[in-house]
């Protein structure tokens, strides 16, 4: 089964370690990031797109992925 996540944040060292911590949980980044202003907080906002390939696992929309 593959899962999809798509992870946000500010654009910060955080959202960096995000996903970085993802990488290294096995998932893999799945197209280009995006990046957009936030007018609201004035704050410039990332997101990246993640796959990750689960063997034994059926699909459950009350999963959580970031535990896959």
């Amino acid at each position: 089964m593959k899962v999809y996540r798509f992870l946000t944040g500010a654009d910060d060292a955080a959202f960096c370690h995000k996903v970085t911590a993802a990488l290294n949980k096995g998932w893999h980044l799945f197209g280009s990031p995006t990046y957009a202003f936030n007018a609201e907080t004035k704050t410039m906002m990332c997101g990246q797109a993640v796959v990750k390939d689960v063997e034994g696992k059926e699909y459950d929309p009350t999963m959580k992925l970031g535990e896959q």
